[in-house]
């Protein structure tokens, strides 16, 4: 079974260990693919060395290193239904999900081919007569790209495609649980003619296959997506070697609705904010923060149209969402309900798995509401990465804002009215990566993404995106150089 990429070759693990992936949504089995060991991490990392110190990528120029992302692009489109079809079946999202995170991985990837191009560092006016100054810019090095299992694609073109347009080359580890797109993103780079070693790919469980990536002297980065422990975990482990470390970690994340925003539209997006991708989402609108006057109307709403969700799994067209990654998911979301219980919170409605025989076999849980929860309760400062909906109330702006902020976590949020105002004051005053006004969900690849505080360091997308693959150089030099009589 040759399914890690190494040094521009398929090959099988050297230990020839396997892993069955299984649609979440039915436990079918979806396929049995290789699963690397440690050794095999340490191949790829030797490759990557050896394609950065030697081979031609880091030495290209942005114009070529451009134009094969461009390729990439023009092939994830032609094959967008085979990655949207993987995708839905390694993680259960709903087909139309999955093929909208297609066009945006295209996008990802035409955005940095086209920046790859255009930036060539600066020259610097030094007002030194017989100098010229200037600073570029280069490749970091080798990269080790450890990416989630929610948005499988997405987050490693996110990493990918700044990687290489930077001149670097990687080694890439997706979610043992979804690594069916990594595998064809691979072949698809391979196709578009990037040099053997730039990019490898090692499937396989975390501490295995991704601790050698944060510790070992040959890896010049680390950028990471997942959760705060694990962050914490490899951040502590690259310390080593004092490597760069760019983390993502997530967020728990405010919906601020004051009492004079649309409430149709405010209602609708709060459900879109929470239970899309069945909570499975980074920036969910997990904090549903409501202004007093308008609490009981407005969660009244959300609850009454979160019963009527329906669940089902990715090629069920009625469905709205689907199931959770695996049964062990499902069983800490169903802990941390019933911890929210127990603290007080009341539950209004989900907070059990759907009765029903085609639920039986995948890892599905209700869309849940719990109202009346302080910002101490455990429901409200942890992160459930789950349909699980959380609801304050706040008095005035001010209030909003502190709870808002009252969490480790500082990723995203989201600021409903109509007075542009107390929009513009709310979001200056929220510490997160992003803020939506009037909105939630949307990103483009020219704008950053990343948090505050315990939601991470560094940032995705954006100029900054392709910033923390790269080194910045000056480069000083003395057109008339003549002696300067210090030591005489």
């Amino acid at each position: 079974m040759s399914e890690l990429f190494i040094d521009g070759a398929w090959t099988s693990p050297r230990e020839e260990q396997t892993r069955e992936i299984r649609c979440p949504a039915d436990g079918s089995l979806v396929a049995v693919v290789a699963e690397a060991g440690g050794k095999d991490t340490l191949e790829a990392i030797a490759a990557a060395r050896r394609a950065f110190d030697e081979g031609p990528w880091p030495h290209t120029t942005g114009a070529v290193r451009g134009d094969l992302l461009l390729r990439v692009a023009d092939l994830l489109v032609r094959d967008k239904d085979a990655l949207a079809r993987a995708e839905s079946l390694d993680t259960g999202k709903r087909l139309v999900e999955s093929e909208y995170d297609m066009d945006d991985i295209a996008n990802c990837f035409r955005y940095f081919g086209r920046l790859a191009a255009a930036d060539d560092g600066r020259v610097v006016e030094n007002g030194v007569p017989d100098a010229e100054s200037q600073v570029v810019h280069e490749p970091v090095g080798v990269c080790a790209l450890i990416t989630p299992w929610n948005y499988p694609l997405l987050q490693t073109a996110w990493k990918v495609a700044p990687a290489l347009a930077a001149g670097n080359t990687f080694v890439l580890k997706p979610s043992e649980l979804t690594p069916h797109t990594a595998i064809h993103l691979v072949k698809l780079l391979a196709e578009a003619g990037l040099p053997d070693g730039v990019a490898n790919l090692v499937l396989g469980a975390g501490p295995e296959v991704g601790g050698p990536l944060a510790e070992h002297p040959d890896v010049d980065l680390v950028s990471f997506t997942g959760g705060l422990n694990t962050g914490r975990h490899l951040m502590a482990a690259a310390a080593g070697t004092v490597k760069k470390v760019a983390l993502e970690l997530g967020g728990k994340n405010p919906n601020i609705v004051f009492a004079d925003a649309d409430f149709e539209t405010a209602v609708d997006m709060a459900l879109t904010a929470v239970f899309l991708h069945s909570g499975q989402v980074c920036s969910a609108g997990a904090r549903l923060l409501v202004e007093d006057s308008l609490h009981d109307r407005f969660v009244d709403e959300v609850v009454r149209r979160a019963e009527q969700i329906r669940l089902g799994g990715p090629f069920d067209e009625h469905a709205q969402t689907g199931p959770l990654i695996s049964a062990g998911h499902l069983a800490k979301v169903e802990a941390y309900v019933e911890r929210g219980v127990q603290e007080g919170a009341v539950l209004r409605c989900g907070g059990s798995r759907p009765a029903g025989a085609e639920y039986d076999n995948g890892y599905y849980y209700l869309p849940t509401v719990l109202d009346a929860c302080t910002h101490d309760m455990s429901v409200v400062q942890d992160e459930s990465f789950g349909p699980v909906l959380t609801v304050e109330r706040f008095t005035d702006e001010t209030e909003a804002v502190r709870l808002a902020n009252s969490t480790i976590y500082g990723l995203a949020g989201a600021v409903w009215t109509s007075d542009e105002a107390k929009a513009r004051r709310v979001a200056s005053g929220l510490r997160l990566g992003t803020v939506w006004i009037n909105d939630f969900h949307p990103y483009v690849p020219q704008a950053e993404w990343g948090g505050y505080k315990q939601s991470g360091t560094g940032r995705e997308l954006g100029p900054a995106g392709l910033a923390e693959y790269r080194e910045t150089k000056h480069i000083w030099r003395n057109t008339r150089p003549v002696p300067q009589g210090w030591f005489a």
